[in-house]
């Protein structure tokens, strides 16, 4: 028997395969782009992997996961687990393609919530001070970082399209800070002064700043979101100031907010975990050298792969099967 994580991301939809032990068999990835225009199904390429009569439980993620606050069926899930579509970033369907295969197939699946202002087990602050926190996929990462560190008390620090930071205490996520109010991805950022004139004036949308305001709008940067982090990467090791001055400001801002959320913390931080296609990332950019600029070797930092989000559902699967009822203080409901 194996199980199946599903990690919604922005580029992609990536799918990890783990053994009934939990060792890592297999990941791979599907463009959102391909599943959207039907060049390519989910559920084909997973049967090229492994036998679906195999898969015990396959965990999934989509969207902002608003609307949901437990890990559950998806069997129970209403209206795809999200209170909305809209304003969460560029929109493609290529996940909803992927989400309808899914749950059209045969196989017991379970859906992951997103961190928000109804999820009753985050801090009561973090709620109130933000209506979301993070998409559902940064739960899955959690869990990956938590089995892999053994840490009750750390920072996990998701970089890549956007940036998001975790705060878990007490082996339990306490709140989070998403992209478009924190730190910079290479996408998606923070909604500054100058966008909201923007936005008031009509000269772009509230989602279109979301959309643009990572290191891409210091670099001058404006092609598809799918090959944005290439164009800025390819300019960096050509010696583009503009790009180095773009990735240098991310960095900061990326340090800035995993020092404020140390900052809040309750208990002593054991350690920063890292990962995404940036985070995880040693060429062109040592990622882990340059923070460490800034928090001066004062913490271990652990490294996951870029394939964590999709791992960390698999081994979510694989828990729930085996009977566990919470996962870094969200509940898993099954009836």
């Amino acid at each position: 028997m194996v199980f199946v994580g599903m990690d919604h991301g922005t580029t992609g939809i990536s799918f990890g395969i783990i053994s009934d032990e939990g060792k890592p068999l297999d990941v791979f990835k599907i463009d959102r782009e391909d599943s959207k225009a039907g060049k390519v199904s989910a559920i084909k390429e997973l049967s090229k992997k492994v036998d679906l009569e195999s898969i015990k439980l396959l965990a999934m993620t989509y969207a902002m996961g608003d609307g949901i606050n437990s890990i559950q069926p998806i069997a129970m899930v209403k209206d795809r687990g999200i209170i909305s579509i809209e304003g969460a970033g560029k929109v493609t369907g290529g996940g909803t393609s992927v989400y309808s295969e899914i749950e059209e197939s045969n196989i017991l699946t379970f859906l992951i919530p997103g961190l928000h202002k109804n999820s009753p087990s985050l801090d009561p602050m973090f709620k109130a001070a933000y209506s979301h926190q993070a998409s559902p996929e940064k739960v899955s990462i959690s869990y990956c970082a938590y089995l892999k560190t053994k840490w009750k008390n750390m920072i996990v620090a998701d970089i890549s399209s956007n940036s998001v930071n975790i705060l878990i205490e007490d082996g339990k996520i306490r709140g989070a800070i998403d992209a478009c109010i924190g730190a910079m991805g290479i996408v998606h950022g923070p909604i500054d002064l100058e966008m909201i004139r923007n936005i008031d004036e009509n000269k772009m949308t509230a989602n279109q700043a979301f959309s643009t305001a990572g290191a891409v709008k210091i670099a001058n940067i404006n092609t598809k979101v799918a090959i944005m982090k290439d164009t800025l990467l390819t300019r960096y090791k050509k010696g583009d100031s503009l790009a180095k001055l773009a990735i240098d400001t991310m960095i900061m801002t990326i340090a800035m907010e995993i020092m404020g959320l140390i900052g809040i913390a309750n208990n002593k931080i054991e350690g920063i975990v890292l990962t995404g296609s940036i985070g995880s990332m040693k060429n062109p950019i040592d990622f882990k050298k340059e923070l460490n600029k800034y928090l001066k070797n004062k913490f271990p930092i652990n490294i996951l792969s870029s394939n964590s989000g999709a791992y960390g559902a698999a081994q979510i699967a694989k828990d729930i099967s085996k009977g566990k009822n919470n996962i870094l203080g969200i509940d898993v409901v099954t009836k």
